[in-house]
C-alpha cells in the first residue's frame, strides 16, 4: 500500500515538473519584441569591444549643443545619454513604447551618475563605464573627460554637468500620442525606428510619424533619421497578426523615403552622411540622413 502511494506522488511530481517546463518553454516562444523593442539592443549592436556608438563620429556637434532634442524610439537611452554627454544639449527627452526599457534607460542614468560622483574624475582621468545593465546585459556608456574637455564649452564638463538636469525618458507611443502643447525641438533622432512603425502602423502611421515630426520641429530644424533597409522588414514581419497584414500593403519603401519628406511633408533640404560612417556591426550598416526644417 505504501509503495502504491509512493508511486502515486513520483507520477505527480513527474507530471508537475513536466508541467512546469512546458509552461516555461511557451513562455520563451512567446516572448517576442513587436516594436522593435529588445532587451540588450545595444549589446548586440554595439558589441562589448565598442567605446562609442560609432554613430556619433559622424553626428555634428551643433545639432545638438544647446539644443532642445527628441530621441523617438530610445529603446534602453545609451545613445541619448552619449549625445546629451557629449554635446552638451540644453534637455534631450527619450521615448519609448515599452515601459520596461524606459525603465532600463532610467536605470543607466543613473548607473552613470553614480559611477561619475563615485570617481570624481579630474581632468585627465580615464573612462567612465556602465558595466552590467538592469536587463542583464553588458551596454557601456563611455567617453573620456580628454574628449569631453576639447569638444564641449567648460560648462558641459564631466565635471559640473549633472545629466539629470538635461536627460529625461518617457514611456510613450509617439504616433498614437497627441502632441504635447506649445512644445517643439531643434533636433529630433529616429535612429532605427521606421520600420517597426511602419509594420505596425502601415504607411498611414509612417506618415503619421514624418508628419508629426515636422510638427514638433522649431523653423530651422534638424531630423536625423536612420531608417531600415527593406530587406529587413522581411525578418521581422511575421511577430504578430498587424505586422503581417500591414507588410502586404505597404507602398512607401525605404528608398521612398527622402522623396516624401521633402516633397510631401516639406522638409527644405537633406544631407546624406552615410558614407563618413565607419565601424558598425554587420548588419546595422543603414544610411543617415539629416533633414532640415
Amino acid at each position: 500500500m505504501a509503495a502504491s502511494e509512493n508511486e502515486k506522488e513520483k507520477k505527480i511530481e513527474q507530471h508537475d515538473h513536466h508541467q512546469d517546463e512546458q509552461q516555461h518553454r511557451n513562455k520563451k516562444r512567446k516572448q517576442v519584441f513587436p516594436y522593435g523593442n529588445y532587451r540588450a539592443y545595444y549589446g548586440y549592436r554595439l558589441g562589448q569591444d565598442t567605446e562609442e556608438d560609432p554613430r556619433l563620429k559622424v553626428f555634428k556637434k551643433e545639432w545638438f549643443e544647446g539644443k532642445d532634442c527628441l530621441d523617438i524610439g530610445c529603446n534602453a537611452g545609451i545613445i541619448t545619454i552619449q549625445i546629451a554627454k557629449k554635446f552638451c544639449c540644453r534637455s534631450i527627452l527619450g521615448v519609448d513604447i515599452d515601459p520596461d526599457r524606459v525603465q532600463d534607460a532610467y536605470w543607466h542614468l543613473q548607473k552613470l551618475m553614480r559611477v561619475k560622483k563615485a570617481k570624481k574624475i579630474p581632468g585627465n582621468a580615464s573612462k567612465l563605464k556602465v558595466g552590467e545593465s538592469a536587463n542583464g546585459s553588458d551596454c557601456s556608456i563611455e567617453g573620456s573627460s580628454n574628449e569631453e574637455t576639447k569638444d564641449s564649452p567648460r560648462n558641459c564638463s564631466s565635471e559640473e554637468t549633472d545629466l539629470f538636469d538635461i536627460v529625461s525618458f518617457r514611456n510613450e507611443d509617439f504616433v498614437n500620442s497627441r502632441d504635447p502643447p506649445n512644445k517643439h525641438y531643434d533636433t529630433i533622432l529616429c535612429l532605427s525606428v521606421t520600420k517597426w512603425i511602419h509594420l505596425n502602423w502601415g504607411d498611414d502611421g509612417l506618415l503619421t510619424l514624418f508628419s508629426k515630426i515636422w510638427r514638433l520641429l522649431r523653423p530651422g530644424g534638424i531630423l536625423v533619421l536612420e531608417p531600415q533597409p527593406w530587406k529587413s522588414y522581411d525578418k521581422n514581419h511575421k511577430v504578430s497578426e498587424a505586422t503581417r497584414t500591414n507588410y502586404q500593403n505597404i507602398i512607401f519603401h525605404p528608398q521612398l523615403f527622402q522623396d516624401i519628406l521633402l516633397d510631401k511633408i516639406g522638409f527644405r533640404t537633406v544631407e546624406d552622411i552615410t558614407s563618413r560612417l565607419s565601424g558598425s556591426k554587420s548588419g546595422f550598416n543603414r544610411p543617415i540622413l539629416v533633414f532640415q526644417k
